[in-house]
C-alpha cells in the first residue's frame, strides 16, 4: 500500500480519495477551502445518465453565427477568452466532427451509463438519501420543430446507448408539472437520471464518509507542490506533507499547476452562473429550457437556475447576462418568485478538446496522477472515473482506461 496526497476537494477529488482508501492506501485530501465549495457546490446537481454524448462544438454555420452574436443564450464569449483558448477551441472543433464525436461518445456513454450505480453505494454509506431524487430530467421544448427533432434524437439515444425516455406533449406535461403556467410544445423526460437537492452537501457528505473511514483532510495550497527525491511535497497549515504519490484533481486549476512540471494541457474554460428563487410551487423534477439555455432545479436553498457556457478567462469579472436572460425566459412559463439574496456564484467547467477527462499516470513523472477535465460532468462522473483511476494504478488496462489515459493523449 502507498501514501497519496489528493489535491482538490470537489466531487472528483473526494471520490478519488474514497476509491484509493478502499484499496487500502493512506490518503490525505488537500484544499484551500472545505469540501464541495467550488464548482461542485454550484452545479445543477444532476447525475446525468442521459448525457451519453458529450457536448460537441456545433459545426453548422447558422449555429456558430448565432453563438458569435450571442443571439443564443447557450453561449456567451469575450474576445480575450476566445483568443487565449483558440488552439483548444480549434482542437475541440476538429474533435466535434460526426466521425470523431461518435467514437468519443462510444467511450463517454459507458461512463455516464454506470454513473448512478457508482454513486449509489456512496449515497447509502454517507447517509445522503434525503438529498437524492430518482425521477429523471426533463428537456422542455417551446417550438414544435425543435420538439420533433428531439423526439428523433431520443429514439436514437435509446437504440444506440440504452438511454430511455418518455415523449410527452406539452399540455400533458403541464398537468404533470403543476409549477408550469404555460404549455410547452413538448417534453422529453429522461427517466434514468438522478438529481440532488444540494450537490455541495453531497460532496461534503462523501468527504465526511472518507474521514470516518480514517482519511485526512488538511488545508493547504496546491500551488506549493514540489517533486522531491522521495515523492511529492505540499505546504499546508500543518507544515510540509510528503507522499509517494499525488493526484491532481483541481478541475480548471489543474493546467496552471502542471505548467511548472512541463505539461502543456489544452483546456476550454466554460464558466457558469446560478441564482436561487423563492418559488412557491416546487418542481417535481429539474428541467432544461432548451431554447433558452437555462436549467431549473429544486434545491434546499430554493429553485436553482443555472446557465450555459461563458467562454471567458478564469480571472474575468462576474457578468450575469446569461442568467438574467434565462430567468426572464423562465418567468414566461412559471412564476420564479423573488430572487434569494446571496453572493453571486460562478464556477468553471474544465473541458478537454476531445471531451474526455484525463485519468491516469502523468507521462513524465513517477507518482503523479491526473484526474481532471470532466467538463460538464464532474459531479456525474467523479465516482466512475475514480474507479478507473485506481484500476489504472493497479496496472489494469481496458478500453475505458486506455481512452482516458494521459499517456495516450498528451504530447510528451
Amino acid at each position: 500500500m502507498a501514501d497519496f496526497l489528493v489535491l482538490g476537494a470537489g466531487m472528483v477529488g473526494v471520490s478519488s480519495a474514497l476509491a484509493l482508501q478502499a484499496e487500502g492506501h493512506t490518503v490525505t485530501i488537500i484544499d484551500r477551502t472545505d469540501a464541495g465549495c467550488e464548482t461542485s457546490y454550484g452545479n445543477a446537481g444532476i447525475i446525468q445518465v442521459e448525457a451519453a454524448e458529450p457536448y460537441a462544438l456545433p459545426r453548422d454555420l447558422l449555429t456558430l453565427f448565432r453563438y458569435s452574436l450571442e443571439i443564443s443564450n447557450d453561449v456567451t464569449w469575450r474576445v480575450g477568452g476566445a483568443l487565449k483558448m483558440a488552439p483548444a477551441l480549434w482542437s475541440y472543433f476538429r474533435h466535434s466532427s460526426p466521425q470523431k464525436h461518435a467514437k468519443i461518445s462510444h467511450i463517454y456513454s459507458q461512463l455516464t451509463g454506470r454513473s448512478t450505480a457508482d454513486h449509489a453505494d456512496l449515497i447509502r454509506d454517507s447517509k445522503s438519501e434525503h438529498l437524492i431524487e430518482r425521477n429523471g430530467l426533463a428537456m422542455l421544448y417551446r417550438e414544435p420543430e425543435a420538439f420533433e427533432k428531439a423526439t428523433k434524437k431520443a429514439a436514437f439515444l435509446d437504440s444506440e446507448y440504452g438511454v430511455t425516455s418518455r415523449i410527452i406533449d406539452g399540455k400533458s406535461y403541464r398537468q404533470e408539472e403543476p409549477a408550469l403556467t404555460a404549455d410547452p410544445a413538448g417534453v422529453v423526460h429522461f427517466d434514468q437520471s438522478w438529481s440532488c437537492h444540494s450537490p455541495g452537501d453531497l460532496t461534503k457528505a462523501y468527504c465526511d464518509l472518507f474521514l470516518s473511514r480514517g482519511g485526512r483532510f488538511v488545508s493547504g495550497d496546491a500551488n506549493t507542490l514540489k517533486h522531491t527525491v522521495s515523492g511529492w511535497q505540499v505546504l499546508t497549515n500543518e507544515g510540509d506533507l510528503h507522499a509517494e504519490n499525488v493526484v491532481v484533481a483541481l478541475g480548471p486549476w489543474s493546467p496552471e499547476l502542471l505548467k511548472r512540471f512541463g505539461y502543456k494541457i489544452p483546456m476550454i474554460y466554460k464558466r457558469g452562473y446560478h441564482g436561487h428563487f423563492d418559488t412557491q410551487a416546487s418542481l417535481i423534477r429539474p428541467f432544461l429550457d432548451v431554447e433558452n439555455g437555462v436549467l431549473a432545479a429544486p434545491m434546499t436553498k430554493g429553485l436553482r437556475v443555472t446557465t450555459g457556457a461563458a467562454l471567458v478567462p478564469m480571472d474575468s469579472p462576474i457578468e450575469i447576462s446569461q442568467l438574467a436572460r434565462g430567468t426572464k425566459a423562465l418567468n414566461e412559463i412559471m412564476d420564479l418568485g423573488k430572487k434569494v439574496d446571496e453572493p453571486q456564484w460562478m464556477g468553471t467547467r474544465p473541458c478537454m478538446p476531445d471531451m474526455l477527462p484525463l485519468v491516469g499516470a502523468a507521462p513524465n513523472h513517477t507518482g503523479l496522477w491526473f484526474h481532471f477535465g470532466h467538463g460538464h460532468q464532474g459531479f456525474t462522473l467523479g465516482p466512475t472515473t475514480s474507479d478507473l483511476l485506481v484500476k489504472a494504478m493497479a496496472g489494469e488496462s481496458n478500453e475505458l482506461i486506455d481512452a482516458l489515459s494521459p499517456m495516450n493523449r498528451l504530447n510528451h
